[in-house]
């Protein structure tokens, strides 16, 4: 890695930006990879991946990753997302959950809006990937006021089938690919 890859993993690309009183939306780094993994296991409703995946998630993707901090510093919300290979012009939102205590403050949306704000400053951005599982309301709402913020439309197809999951039971993964976006 050259010093000015390292400066890029290392340095902010924009201050904190504060959303609401006393929380800001900044991106994360390594040592909130703890509580972005409690902050999602808490959520009742994603996928919990390893505790070592979310610290690399907070190294590697912080750049097209986002976390809501309270007063006092603390993780109360995130979103992890990557821009994808071969699209340039695509973010993957791959997660994103608010803590219990800090729900309803329309934190999920700042921090969408916030992301894909900054991720455009560096790609073409014109398009936003998501799975949603069926049934999660919360989700598909919090994505379809997001497309409409953005002149957006939503196309909806199956991503993964039921049977593609290996380890049991698990419901299919509908992507929705929002775009284009008005940014």
């Amino acid at each position: 890695m050259t010093a000015a890859q390292a400066d890029l993993h290392t340095q902010p690309l924009e201050a904190p930006r504060e959303i609401a009183e006393g929380i800001r939306i900044d991106r994360p780094d390594v040592a909130d990879g703890a509580a972005l993994w409690r902050i999602a296991g808490d959520s009742g409703t994603l996928d919990l991946n390893s505790s070592y995946s979310y610290l690399l998630w907070c190294r590697d993707f912080a750049d097209t990753s986002a976390v809501a901090r309270d007063e006092s510093g603390e993780p109360v919300g995130f979103v992890t997302g990557y821009v994808r290979p071969g699209r340039p012009d695509t973010l993957l939102v791959w997660q994103v959950a608010v803590d219990e205590a800090h729900r309803g403050l329309g934190l999920a949306g700042a921090l969408l809006d916030g992301l894909t704000e900054r991720v455009a400053r560096r790609h073409p951005l014109t398009t936003v990937e998501t799975t949603i599982t069926p049934g999660n309301t919360a989700s598909e709402r919090l994505f379809a006021a997001y497309a409409a913020r953005h002149g957006a439309e939503i196309e909806r197809t199956v991503l993964f089938e039921t049977a593609d999951f290996p380890d049991g039971p698990h419901a299919p993964e509908m992507l929705h690919r929002i775009g284009p976006l008005s940014l």
